[in-house]
């Protein structure tokens, strides 16, 4: 059925050209000789991480960040090239791994150094810097302490890097704060040189920061939920990020179509009742895929035929109940749109975390394993959307 109809029964298509548009908008916003580390943990955000990778090598971006050092080797074993940061802690027994791949260990503080050191192999690290967000990282004041990273004879000190936790707006509260991290951070690499010790590159812009604050500069921005064409809030107003296109849109299909009477009640716990003749739509997705339980009941909506239907009902493991009356050539094999564009309308990213409770971040980096990843190149963007419902209709004959 799912030959037939072209995509599986659900799928995610990645726009590589609104990823390209990206790409060169961020790199129009760098500081002076500050290049792009992207974000690509948790799946590139839920948008593939070997394959997002693979198209920012071939776009001529050399280094990358990962939150884990699986994440990392999986990117190295699929050819990805460059520096390939790891961001968080790794466990003492995948120091190998570290090695084998050629991974960037984060040193998270002046102990956690020794321990890398123990393990006898020869590690590339960068030094994390709390500055203020207190979260990871040695406190930027105990310059004794990140001196001593310094001294362990295996660990090679690529550089060191800070994270900005107020940068999202340019509010009075939210700009003394970040601009205090920003000092802070300068201060404790200067005192660092200072004393003899050679700190090359150095990092404190993420998304929000390279947007926002792009004159603290640095070696690079590691820009992650901007580089995918999305904010973390819609009511975020950050102006530089006009420009910047989405690359994801989430598609399922339509796998049933149930009339109900009046009176009738469907779904999970009965939570929908029919107040008249309606066309359920059942669609092939469900929170199992990433779909958040909290847009059931109403809350949320996808779109047919560039028409919005709610959902009713709850949202279940594996499919998800939406009301088609007011569209009814809604059948079997139609597409369905959860997020991105169905004729004049559109639900983003934003408007899903939103309607959710949560943010964007949260939204794309939940999108599930079985989800297929479709790149859709930028020459062929309107031949290489999924089967479209009249085409359906046809093939449809075939399948059943």
């Amino acid at each position: 059925m799912g030959d037939c109809f072209g995509k599986d029964r659900a799928w995610i298509e990645l726009d590589m050209g609104a990823l390209r548009h990206n790409v060169a908008a961020l790199r129009a916003l760098l500081p002076p000789g500050c290049a792009l580390m992207p974000a690509v943990k948790a799946d590139a955000y839920g948008h593939g991480a070997v394959l997002i990778a693979r198209e920012l090598n071939r776009l001529g971006v050399r280094a990358f960040c990962v939150a884990s050092a699986r994440e990392g080797a999986q990117l190295r074993g699929s050819g990805v090239e460059g520096e390939i940061l790891v961001l968080g802690y790794t466990h003492p027994r995948l120091i190998p791994l570290l090695y084998r791949s050629r991974l960037t260990q984060t040193v998270l503080d002046a102990s956690y150094a020794e321990c890398l050191n123990q393990a006898g192999l020869p590690l590339e690290v960068q030094i994390k810097i709390d500055t203020g967000m207190h979260r990871l990282g040695e406190r930027w004041t105990q310059i004794d302490a990140l001196e001593r990273i310094f001294a362990c004879r295996n660990l090679h000190v690529a550089g060191a890097f800070t994270h900005l936790c107020a940068d999202e707006t340019t509010g009075e509260e939210d700009r003394a704060y970040t601009l205090a991290q920003a000092r802070a951070f300068q201060n404790a690499v200067a005192a660092l040189r200072k004393r003899g010790c050679r700190v090359s590159k150095v990092h404190a812009l993420a998304s929000y920061g390279l947007l926002n604050y792009p004159e603290i500069g640095g070696d690079y921005a590691r820009t992650g939920i901007a580089l995918y064409g999305v904010l973390s809030c819609a009511s975020h107003a950050v102006p530089r990020a006009a420009a910047l296109q989405p690359v994801l849109s989430l598609k399922t299909r339509v796998a049933q179509v149930q009339m109900l009477q009046p009176g009738e009640r469907a779904g999970y716990d009965l939570r929908f009742t029919a107040r008249r003749e309606t066309r359920l739509a059942v669609l092939s997705i469900g929170y199992a895929d990433g779909l958040p339980r909290s847009l059931s009941c109403g809350v949320g909506a996808v779109l047919l035929h560039g028409c919005r239907a709610p959902v009713v009902g709850r949202i279940c493991m594996d499919q998800t109940l939406v009301d088609a009356t007011e569209i009814p050539e809604t059948a079997p094999g139609d597409e369905a749109v959860l997020i991105g564009n169905s004729g004049a309308e559109k639900i983003t990213a934003c408007d899903v975390a939103e309607a959710a409770g949560t943010i964007s971040n949260e939204i794309l980096s939940r999108l599930g394993a079985r989800l297929e990843r479709i790149a859709v190149a930028p020459e062929s963007d309107q031949n290489t959307a999924a089967v479209n419902n009249s085409t359906a209709r046809a093939m449809r004959q075939a399948c059943f």
